[in-house]
């Protein structure tokens, strides 16, 4: 099939990658065309590399966005597309309201978030990326449902597929320093909590661990309150023990050069793949390591989770602290955590997994009215709201389970 994806702006992030890792698959594994239709920014790099055609679309302004559904209708009328394939609520509604609703090009949506956002048309089908989300996006009443999991390349990330080494002599980082690494996105929405927790948690842990480094890498809005912080904790322990890289396009050596990785999502996914000891920081005070009593957690809630709203630092201290003083189980949790992504998240497996929901997707024709009736119900979601109230009363994971 001919499939026109509609990703993200390209900023550096899980999802983008997940988008260009997957249209590539897709051609290579399956014998589809994809075109990439998407915002510039600095992951273009990644798609043309991907040698994957690429259509840049408008920046919007706001959700449906008329200038990117002109620019997705010209692209539809160029391309001829089997499909669309839509990453997250912003894409779908253009995508819905632009060609699916008027020109009955099929549709399918893709959801990487920790929501089940209500913004979505029922009728139309969409994947989730943990079993969780889908269980609740089929109570709340959705029924055209599929499991999408995070994908990851398991040959280029692993264990021998970057120089750790290189890294560290580039940001100081001594060979017997204890180096955390954590590869986000510096942003308000589901990232900075647990950025902040773990800068101040190293105000006391790096009073007792005089060599324990922590490694930001990452780019965003809320770089310049990170800085802050970390500067702070620097200067209360008299030596550089946070360290903020920028953004790194390819942040391979970052994960090769860690002893641990903290984070969640994709990167904490991307992390397992380099057979590194994982600890997961979520939201509302979750913390828990990946151990051989957490997999199957995990891969039923995803790499993240919500606490109980406890807001001290005392959970994720003592994470690390168990985590970093047994350095003898390194080898057994990354062997874990490398067996637990290659067989659940391989790009491969995932891949097979999409190209199944693209063929479904394209052969579904829903009638005008149900299309129709799809849109009015939307438009009335999004009707009853800014873009933040909208989109708020998400259909969060409710995970309540307090880390050990």
């Amino acid at each position: 099939m001919r499939i026109l994806v509609f990703a993200h702006r390209l900023e550096v992030g899980g999802t983008q990658v997940n988008a260009i890792e997957l249209a590539a698959e897709l051609r290579d594994a399956h014998g589809h065309d994809p075109v990439l239709f998407a915002t510039p920014g600095p992951m273009v790099e990644l798609a043309t590399a991907k040698g994957l055609r690429f259509l840049p679309a408008p920046e919007p302004s706001w959700n449906p966005s008329w200038g990117r559904m002109r620019a997705l209708r010209e692209a539809v009328r160029r391309e001829k597309p089997d499909l669309v394939h839509a990453w997250d609520w912003p894409q779908c509604l253009d995508s819905y309201y632009g060609v699916h609703l008027t020109r009955r090009v099929p549709l399918l949506v893709t959801v990487m978030s920790m929501t089940v956002p209500r913004l979505i048309p029922r009728a139309v089908l969409t994947t989730f990326g943990t079993p969780e989300l889908v269980d609740r996006a089929r109570s709340a009443g959705r029924d055209r449902l599929g499991l999408l999991l995070p994908p990851v390349d398991v040959h280029h990330n692993a264990p021998d597929a970057a120089d750790g080494g290189e890294f560290r002599a580039r940001y100081g980082l001594d060979p017997g320093d204890t180096v955390l690494v954590t590869v986000s996105r510096l942003v308000e929405h589901l990232k900075l909590e647990g950025l902040l927790r773990t800068v101040r948690a190293m105000a006391v842990l790096g009073r007792e661990l005089p060599r324990l480094r922590f490694v930001v890498v990452g780019d965003g809005t809320a770089r310049q309150h990170l800085e802050h912080l970390a500067a702070q904790t620097n200067a209360a322990l008299g030596r550089p023990a946070v360290v903020l890289t920028g953004a790194l396009v390819d942040p391979r050596p970052a994960y090769a050069a860690a002893d641990v990785v903290l984070g969640m999502g994709g990167s904490s996914l991307r992390a397992l793949a380099f057979a590194k000891p994982t600890i997961v920081v979520g939201e509302q005070g979750f913390v828990s390591a990946f151990t051989p009593e957490t997999a199957d957690q995990f891969l039923y809630q995803g790499m993240y989770g919500l606490g109980d709203g406890n807001d001290t630092d005392h959970r994720l201290i003592a994470e690390v602290r168990r985590t970093v003083g047994a350095p003898e189980r390194f080898a057994e949790l990354g062997a874990l955590s490398r067996d637990f992504v290659v067989r659940h998240y391989s790009l491969e497996s995932v891949t097979r997994q999409l190209d199944g929901l693209c063929r479904e997707a394209a052969a579904d024709r829903p009638a005008l009215r149900v299309r129709a009736a799809d849109g009015v119900r939307t438009a009335a979601v999004r009707a009853a709201g800014s873009l933040k109230t909208a989109s708020g009363p998400a259909i969060r994971s409710r995970q309540r389970r307090r880390s050990r």
